[in-house]
Formats: C-alpha cells, structure tokens, sequence
C-alpha cells in the first residue's frame, strides 16, 4: 500500500463529500410541474463526480502522481509549483472582471483561449487551433444557452452596440 500522502487525503475527502452531497439530494422537495424530477441532475452530477474521486483516489493509492516536485522549499518554490495554476486562477479573474464590458460570448472566448495558449504553447499554428477552438465551444455554449435554454447572459458593452 502507498504511503499516505496529501493526494490520498484529498481524494477521500472529496470521495466523502461527494456522499454527503448525494445524500442530501433525497431532500430536494418534488415539484409537480416538468417531466424530469428535480433531483436528477444533482444525482447524475454528483455520480460522475464520485466516479471521477473514486479514479483520482485509486491512483493516488497506486502512487501514480509524484510528490516530491524538486523545486525547493520556501515562496519561491511554492511558486514555482503552482505557478500555472496561479497564473490561470489571474486569467480567470481578469475574465470575471472584464466580463461586464465584454459579455459572455467575447469574453469566454478570450479566456478559453489564452489559457489554451498560456498552457500549451503560442506559436503561430497553435494559436489558429486554439482559437479555432475557443471561438467554435464558446460560441456553441453561448447558442444552447441562449436560445436553447433561454437563459440570460451578460451581453457587454460592445455587443449592447450592435
């Protein structure tokens, strides 16, 4: 058996929550109205959810993910670990900051794609894919939810214009 290390710990605690969440969906009251009970998509949620713990939780048991990351100790080290995580964290704060300007479509798709560039690379080609990707996932969200599911997102300053 693996040594027990934060990636276990984590895994268990998230595995547990995972249960308790489930658990607390027997309490969602029934509604009378709509053809699906008002349960399901928390459970089904919370089920690939705890499946995915349930993986994260049988490799860390293997000892799949490393812990000693060589990198010293101290802030600089720290930082050095989880710096894309950080930097990704800035990104997505600069979205949520941006995003009354630039509304959901634009900014969503600005995201997607400089975390894509930021996490796999900015050459010219790479760029093109990314973009490519950001601009079809993102404009695809942005439709189901939209006129599919008739929700109301921000739309932003400039698109307020056209």
């Amino acid at each position: 058996m693996a040594r027990t290390n934060r990636d276990i710990v984590a895994a268990a605690f998230l595995l547990a929550l995972t249960c308790v969440f489930y658990a607390a969906t027997f309490t969602i009251r029934k509604t009378s109205f709509g053809t699906v009970g008002s349960e399901v998509w928390p459970r089904a949620i919370l089920i690939s959810q705890g499946v995915l713990c349930i993986l994260y939780l049988a490799n860390a048991l293997r000892g799949r993910y490393p812990t000693d990351h060589g990198r010293g100790g101290g802030i600089a080290g720290w930082f050095s670990t989880y710096r894309n995580a950080l930097i990704c964290f800035a990104i997505y704060g600069l979205f949520l900051f941006t995003l009354p300007y630039l509304g959901m479509l634009i900014g969503s798709t600005l995201f997607v794609f400089l975390v894509f560039n930021f996490l796999g690379g900015w050459g010219v080609r790479r760029m093109a894919v990314h973009g490519a990707i950001a601009a079809v996932a993102m404009g695809a969200m942005w439709a189901v939810f939209t006129f599919g599911l008739r929700v109301i997102l921000p739309e932003g300053e400039i698109l307020r214009i056209w």
